[in-house]
Formats: structure tokens, sequence, C-alpha cells
């Protein structure tokens, strides 16, 4: 095969960034006189294990979306997903931090400078929301986000996407949306964190921004040929979605639980909203999909108690944990008839990414200025929802909901076609047609083996290919 410069191009890069951190001087966590902050041993045991949960959400959502595609599609929507933990992963420590959390830019966007490479984070004053863990895991807590996030859309754009293009839109991602939002949203001087709007664990700078690109992703890419022939496309592997959902419900106690910081009522109120919403909706989604006339389905169930994860997300440590149901039970019948009235449309977000995460977190974002409550979270100055009176908080988080969908499908959208003009951002019919996982990857996805007879009468194993 014959190399190009935008072939080697990506491996560069890499090698640059490689050779330039030789030189970053190592920083150890306690460093003698480098905060006067007072560590506490519960809080950094709990955050350090939620880390790893968020991480475990990357895979399982892997599978989750690896197990409703084609079954020639499989390999290659999967890594998409965990390629984010290598391109995110090397981003965030290089830029990505400093973009989200550094020393504010007119509570727009992070100082490039103010981490470059990581400097002075392990070894400076910890977070002012996180006072009791060192800044260098709440860096890393908030680079398991980051990894999540470009992976979400890879449901909406699957069996069409170049892998290359794909890395790009990663990159372009995270460093034009997701760091900005992040920032306004998150830090003490975003701008949306001083207009009054509140996101507990991330349903305005994960799912949000995620869900839009995934709207602008969809559009630009335009429709595959079997969705214009009206071909039902059937799950690759079912238990692998369930495999997903468990992985990915597992994971959200570290993602929504985690985000208190701290090893506190707080997170303990968060963990309860997170399983009750993620009940409640997949309930919710089973039971209705029977009200029209469909049989009670995994699928169904696995995808309602998604969505009231994602729903759940912004209220998670703001709410009470009964009105969590209810939370759940709107996210899951809104984003079911969503998904109704898009399989009704020439729109292919292929897996519904829209649907759920986007109008997902927009529920959840808007219902956080409903049922927020001091009582539930007991934050000082902390929101208090239009349900208990203060419609002032309900229609600040209905402004910051708008802006921020705005922002992330528009500049995804341009995202999208900068790409396609300077990549091709779509694999040709012949590779669509032939499957991504070896027009892409070279590989094969095979599920099982059969026992048949070969040569002298023995038993032999023969890939199944589905």
């Amino acid at each position: 095969m014959k190399l190009s410069f935008k072939s080697v191009m990506p491996f560069l890069v890499l090698v640059v960034l490689a050779l330039a951190a030789m030189f970053i001087t190592p920083e150890a966590d306690f460093a003698p006189g480098a905060t006067d902050t007072q560590y506490s041993a519960a809080d950094i045991g709990w955050v350090l294990v939620s880390t790893a949960l968020v991480f475990l959400m990357t895979p399982g959502l892997a599978f989750f979306y690896g197990g409703m595609v084609h079954r020639k599609n499989v390999i290659s929507t999967m890594i998409k997903s965990v390629v984010a933990a290598g391109v995110v992963g090397v981003l965030w420590i290089v830029v990505g931090f400093s973009l989200s959390f550094g020393e504010s830019i007119g509570g727009f966007i992070g100082n490039p400078s103010t981490f470059l490479f990581f400097k002075g984070v392990k070894s400076g004053a910890a977070w002012p929301a996180a006072a009791t863990i060192p800044l260098g895991l709440f860096a890393l807590f908030q680079m398991m986000f980051a990894i999540i996030t470009p992976g979400l859309v890879v449901g909406a754009v699957a069996e069409r996407i170049r892998f290359t293009s794909y890395i790009l839109f990663i990159v372009l991602f995270s460093l034009l949306v997701y760091a900005p939002v992040a920032h306004w949203s998150w830090h003490p001087k975003g701008f949306l964190a001083v207009m009054g709007a509140w996101d507990f664990a991330g349903g305005t700078v994960v799912h949000i921004t995620a869900g839009c690109a995934a709207l602008a992703g969809a559009l630009v890419l335009k429709r595959r040929k079997s969705h214009i022939e009206m071909k039902e496309t059937p799950a690759a592997n079912v238990p692998y979605v369930l495999i997903g959902t468990g992985l990915l419900w597992f994971g959200w106690f570290g993602f929504n639980a985690g985000s208190a910081v701290g090893a506190s009522g707080l997170a303990v109120n968060a963990f309860g909203t997170t399983n009750t919403a993620a009940a409640a909706a997949g309930l919710a989604w089973m039971f209705f999909d029977v009200v029209k006339g469909k049989k009670p389905s995994v699928l169904g169930f696995c995808i309602g108690a998604v969505v009231g994860l994602v729903a759940i997300t912004p209220a998670a440590g703001f709410v009470g944990i009964p009105q969590s149901i209810i939370i759940g039970v709107v996210g899951a019948l809104i984003s079911n008839i969503a998904v109704g009235i898009k399989q009704k449309s020439k729109l292919d977000d292929t897996l519904d990414v829209f649907p759920c995460h986007g109008l997902g977190g927009i529920v959840g974002m808007l219902l956080t200025g409903v049922f927020a409550n001091q009582l539930a979270h007991g934050i000082e100055g902390g929101p208090q929802g239009w349900f208990y009176g203060n419609f002032q908080f309900f229609w600040i988080q209905f402004k910051a909901m708008a802006i921020v969908v705005s922002y992330s499908f528009t500049v995804s959208f341009l995202i999208f076609k900068f790409i396609n003009f300077i990549l091709p951002l779509r694999v040709t019919e012949e590779e669509e047609e032939l499957g991504l996982d070896e027009s892409q990857h070279n590989e094969k996805y095979v599920q099982g083996t059969l026992l048949v007879n070969g040569e002298n009468g023995k038993l032999v194993e023969k890939p199944v290919e589905f």
C-alpha cells in the first residue's frame, strides 16, 4: 500500500508529542509545601474507584453499540468507542485539562499553558470544589468523562464513517466542543456557572454535546444505503447489548456518585438517584412498548435504562431519590416517542444517539431546574427548583441548555464539514456493502464455532460468522 503524508501524519504527531514530553520535569503528589489542603484518605479512595468505574463505561459502551449494529460492522463500531481512550488519554494530558480547567480566559476557555503537558497538576493546589483530593486525581477523574463523550457519537455515524476521519473528529470535538462547554459549566469562572446553571455530573457537558454532535454527524454523512432501501438491520448480538448495559449501569455509579468528589452524603444520594432513575426508565420504556402493541424486549429495557442514566446525570446529586423516579420515566417516554418519530423520518441516526443521549440530557437538565432541592443536596447556595417555588432557576437551566445545544450542534456540524473537505468522511459504497470490519480494519467478527466432520472422520471446529 502506497503511503501518503495524510496517512503518516497521525504517527508523526504522536512521535513529536512523545519527544516533547521527555523534557517535562516529573512531579509528585503531596509535594512538600505544594498545598495547604487537608486531604482525606476516604475521599481519595472513593474518587480513585470512581475514576476506574467511569473508565469501565467506555468498553461497556462498545459492547452496547457493537451488539446493535449489523454483524459486518461490529468490530469497527466497538473500536471507534474504545480508541477514544487512546486519543483523548493523550490529548487530555497535553492540553485538554488546561482548556477545560485552566486559568479562565473571559469565562469561555481555559488558558492552554496553565497545565500544558500536566505541568503543575500533580503538585498543584486542590481544585476548589474537590478540596480533599489531590488536583492530579481530580484531573484524571475528569479525563474519563472527556474520553467517553466522543465515543457516544459513534452510534449515530456507525456503519458508514471512515476510521481515520473519526480519529480526527475526536481530536477536534474534544478541543472545540467538549473543552469549552466543560469550562463554561464546571470552572467556577465559566460563564454558565457564573450565570447560575448547575450540572452535577455531565448531562450538559457530556450528553447534550455528544447528542448534538451525533445529530450533526448523521446529517453530514447522510443516509446508509440500507436505510434508503428501508432494510431492517438485525442486531448482531443482543447479549452484547445486555453486557454493555450492565457495565454502563455499574460504571455510572462512579460517573454520578463520584462527581461528589468525596465519600459523603452527597455521593450516597447521587448513587441512589442513579440506580432508581435507571430502573424506572428501563421499566417505562419496556412497558410503553407493550402499550404500543409490541412485545417486551431485552433491547427495550436496556435502551430505557441507559436513557434513565442519561436523564438523571445532571440532577443526580441535586434531587431526592423519590424524584428520580419521575425523571427516569419522563426521560424514557420522551426518548421512546422521539425514536418512533425518527424511524419514520429520513434522519439516519443509526443507534438513536440524539433521541436517547441528546434529548435525555436536555430532559435531565430541565428537570434539574424543576426538582432540585436544597434539602436533598445540602450545598450552601446550591440549586432550588421550580417545583419548590424557584422558577428563576428553571429559566436559567433552560437558557443554558439552549446555549449549549446551539453551540454544540453548530460547531460539530462545521467540524464534520471541515473533515469532509480535507479527508473522505464516508466510506465508499463498495466498502459500506462489504462492511467496515473488513474494509477499514481487515478483520471479521466471529461469534462462535460449529463441530463438523473433517478428514478421517474427525470432528473439527469451523468458525461461524453472524
